[in-house]
């Protein structure tokens, strides 16, 4: 039976703790590709196309040891690069049937495919030469369920109110760290526990997570807080604000409202005042009546879908091929690989990897992070022309009037900027790091990995926020990871070509997405531009009549 919204309310302590918990333990797990790689050839997972190449790993010693080459692991990063797939490209579909059924069906469905893909990898390790194929339904079950985990989170947060940004950053924070779980458990596996008894565990801890979620999880989407039915399912009050309203801000809401209500039409009188003139609980009219197919064809959203397949490609690429890069930078290549410097490679490659996966938890720093430079000044701003005259005029006679207001939607522009050139900034050092040969540089390598990863998500969600209309978020938002996804596929094609004609040196593959990732200034570029337009279109509008009619429509049309 599932709880109504206000026992979910009063429960939403518990269920913001466990979801942060279940996030970083199973939602992105499959990101930690590099310790699972290791865990999977140890089992022998594919090593049967290795025995007529690569017999000499095999040893008489009482621990058996599978033969591994690389045809195994690229067979194997085929597994990854379907999961991997799953996990960004199901955003969309996932995103409109919650928005329709709520997150409590899209959790149980969650959990159960995270139990399945567990149970599937136990099953498959008992005879690897039978059923290695069931790994990729295992690593695609892996990615949908821990997508679907994520996703029904993202709405948590609305139980909070003015704590939203604080659990949602939370949330995308554990998301993002969820990579250090593989490394984790291939500890528990170097010290002698199973394969099989590790997966049958974790699928048994995914149907805690079913459990948690049928008791306390309601079927009620969450309402945000600025959402009429917040307070009326929730509290339970005819009219609140969620928020303190004080100083300037309370002058500009005091006349905002009255100029509202005395410009209402008669059709309008019926209607809820809470909902209506409360500051960020109406929705723009215009952004009703701005179509989706101008969303979708402005130039910010497709330089956007430029910026993040980039991106994307560039930090699933170096998941899928770290550990041969590792190998390449102590064996100098597949021509002077011997037994002892083959053996000195595995050894460096499981220690590196385990520092990478311990770094991920940076992730739960780093997205708070770039969430306050998405919110910088933001507090400071109004919403348009209309407020800063109203700002001035409740303060004359009270205190000087201020200088040139700041705007809210210039400030969002401003901190994307920031938020996109830092970020390509910091890929473009990453990329340069990728080149030098190195190793011990790898640890920097490392660190700008996951400081990328924990950015552009959130850099790009400000964006869409700040430019599109609120109705149009959800869809522009899973599409756009779609086609990253989509994007993406491109790293199977570049491993391939790393371990074959390159003979596993990753220089020239390096160069080439160095050089690519230099595209993506191109976004906070025309963000540049865009921003002196509406600037302009807010100082010309100042000056009219109808300053709304001057700016209206102008955030997807620039």
């Amino acid at each position: 039976m599932a709880p109504t919204l206000q026992q979910a309310y009063r429960r939403r302590w518990w269920m913001a703790c466990t979801a942060v918990l279940e996030n970083l333990f199973f939602s992105a797990v499959l990101l930690g590709w590099g310790s699972l790689l290791i865990m999977l050839k140890n089992e022998g997972f594919y090593s049967s196309w290795c025995q007529a190449k690569n017999t000499t790993n095999t040893t008489q010693s009482v621990q058996f040891r599978w033969p591994s080459c690389d045809d195994q692991e690229e067979m194997l990063n085929v597994g990854f690069t379907i999961g991997s797939f799953v996990l960004s490209a199901t955003t969309l579909p996932l995103g409109i049937l919650m928005d329709r059924f709520g997150p409590r069906p899209t959790r149980l469905t969650g959990s159960a495919s995270f139990a399945a893909s567990c149970t599937l990898m136990a099953l498959a390790s008992r005879d690897t030469k039978v059923l290695s194929p069931l790994i990729f339904l295992a690593l695609s079950l892996n990615g949908f369920g821990g997508i679907c985990l994520t996703f029904s989170s993202l709405t948590l947060p609305n139980m909070f109110g003015n704590l939203r940004s604080t659990i949602m950053a939370l949330m995308i924070g554990s998301y993002a760290s969820s990579a250090i779980t593989f490394p984790g458990i291939k500890l528990i596996y170097d010290a002698g526990v199973s394969f099989m008894v590790i997966m049958f565990t974790w699928s048994g801890l995914a149907c805690l997570i079913f459990l948690n979620c049928a008791l306390n999880w309601p079927s009620e989407p969450f309402p945000a807080p600025e959402e009429g039915s917040y307070t009326k399912k929730i509290k339970l009050t005819g009219l609140a604000l969620d928020h303190k309203v004080t100083g300037d801000r309370f002058y500009t809401h005091v006349t905002i409202v009255g100029q509202r209500l005395s410009q209402r039409s008669p059709s309008m009188e019926g209607e809820d005042i809470s909902s209506q003139d409360a500051p960020g609980s109406s929705e723009n009219p215009r952004e009703k009546s701005v179509p989706f197919r101008k969303s979708l064809c402005s130039p910010i959203f497709l330089w956007s879908l430029l910026t993040m397949g980039i991106t994307q490609l560039r930090v699933i690429f170096y998941m899928a091929a770290m550990n041969k890069m590792l190998e390449f930078l102590v064996t100098g290549g597949q021509e002077h690989e011997t037994t002892d410097l083959k053996q000195r490679a595995d050894k460096t490659v499981e220690f590196y990897s385990s520092i990478f996966g311990a770094m991920q938890l940076l992730c739960l720093l780093t997205c708070p992070l770039i969430g306050y430079i998405m919110d910088w000044r933001i507090k400071d701003c109004v919403d348009t022309p209309a407020e800063g005259r109203a700002l001035g005029d409740a303060r004359d006679g009270v205190a000087i009037k201020s200088a040139r207001p700041r705007y809210l939607k210039i400030q969002k522009l401003t901190n994307a900027i920031n938020a996109f050139t830092l970020t390509n900034i910091l890929l473009v050092a990453f990329g340069i790091t990728c080149l030098i040969h190195n190793l011990h540089l790898q640890f920097a390598t490392f660190v700008l990995h996951t400081v990328i990863r924990g950015f552009y998500h959130s850099a790009c969600g400000g964006l869409y926020a700040a430019v599109f209309p609120s109705n149009h978020f959800g869809t522009l938002t899973g599409l756009q990871s779609l086609i990253s996804a989509l994007f993406a596929l491109l790293q199977q094609l570049l491993f391939m070509a790393m371990v074959k004609p390159l003979k596993g040196d990753p220089f020239w593959v390096n160069l080439g997405l160095l050089l690519f990732s230099l595209l993506g200034f191109l976004l906070p570029s025309y963000l540049f531009y865009y921003r002196a337009q509406l600037r302009r279109q807010y100082a010309t509008a100042t000056d009219c009549e109808s300053p709304l009619k001057a700016l209206g429509g102008s955030e997807v049309t620039a």
